[in-house]
């Protein structure tokens, strides 16, 4: 299933039409949970991802159109648009509403603190003030942390395993996105330890990605690590097309980054995320209350490597490395 432009059409039409409907009728429609679903942009991988919800959803019993409905609201990859999307998204009171990611699950936050929200990729859920704690939320959020701490000092090992005796790594920093800053905090941190210069350049949107790695080619760095972002991911062709024209291995915590001509990524697999979702929205739709559902801890880390980027960059890949990939792409 696609979150395209017809499907929004289809939405709008039943929204406007509503008002001539008999009672009845909309007594009848209104049996059905409401599911809203707040994106950041509609894309391809944003429609993967729903899918992948929508594939749990029916695995548990629930049909869209026969036992709940879907509704959608979209920021059109404008962040500042994100909190109108979200009022607007409460607006129609839905049962629940599914935040893909801490972006959103801000805006959606904000908006109500009644309504369950469901997040399938939730980073730093406490210090964001999201739950009390991950075993006990307690509050109307809940979902999937795959941002597993120490995980962006991993990925700047990985860099100079990929080039060793990298001294200068080059850092793609969504500024936009809240789960950017801790990652920063981590690379940093990791840089300052193995005594390597850590340089940030600072992107906002995707047009600022090509003068980002021209930045990074010009002040000498030897790798780049790119964050784990919702602007990032949607942008990884562009990435990957920057990266190459500079010749700048570069390292990502998505897969799908490498599945678009990427080098190497290390991190969770998000599909596994967003298709363990349903079992959130699932038990709320029973009856169980958002902050009695315990915060999981996704421990499928995956490390995938694209051999044809590699050779591409002129770049050999440690056979110690690639006997511990998940997935090679050659």
């Amino acid at each position: 299933m696609q979150l395209d432009q017809l499907h929004r059409r289809e939405f709008i039409t039943l929204l406007g039409g509503a008002a001539a409907w008999p009672q009845a009728v909309l007594a009848q429609t209104k049996k059905r949970p409401l599911v809203g679903w707040l994106s950041y942009g509609e894309s391809d991988v944003a429609a993967k991802y729903l899918g992948l919800l929508l594939k749990g959803m029916r695995e548990l019993g629930h049909i869209e159109g026969r036992d709940f409905e879907m509704v959608y609201r979209s920021a059109d990859f404008h962040v500042e648009r994100l909190p109108k999307a979200a009022e607007e998204l409460v607006q129609l009171n839905p049962d629940i509403i599914v935040a893909p990611a801490t972006l959103q699950a801000v805006a959606a936050k904000n908006a109500t603190d009644t309504i369950p929200i469901v997040v399938p990729v939730l980073a730093d859920p406490v210090g964001l003030g999201f739950v009390a704690s991950e075993a006990r939320p307690g509050g109307n959020v809940t979902g999937i942390a795959p941002y597993v701490k120490g995980l962006p000092a991993k990925q700047v090992e990985l860099a100079r395993e990929v080039v060793p005796g990298a001294t200068r790594i080059g850092l793609v920093d969504d500024v936009n996105d809240p789960k950017a800053h801790p990652q920063r905090r981590e690379i940093e941190a990791a840089g300052k330890e193995l005594e390597i210069k850590i340089v940030p350049t600072e992107v906002r949107s995707a047009s600022n990605i090509r003068s980002a790695y021209d930045a990074l080619a010009a002040a000498g760095v030897e790798v780049v690590v790119v964050e784990q972002s919702n602007m990032l991911i949607v942008s990884r062709k562009q990435i990957a097309e920057a990266a190459a024209a500079k010749k700048l291995p570069t390292i990502y915590g998505y897969r799908e980054h490498v599945e678009a001509g990427g080098l190497i990524s290390y991190g969770v697999n998000l599909n596994s995320c967003f298709h363990r979702a349903a079992y959130y929205v699932d038990k709320i739709l029973k009856g169980t209350k958002p902050g009695d559902l315990p915060v999981e801890f996704p421990t499928n880390i995956e490390l995938v490597i694209n051999l044809r980027t590699a050779k591409a960059l002129g770049l050999e890949i440690p056979p110690t490395l690639l006997a511990r990939a998940d997935e090679v792409i050659e």
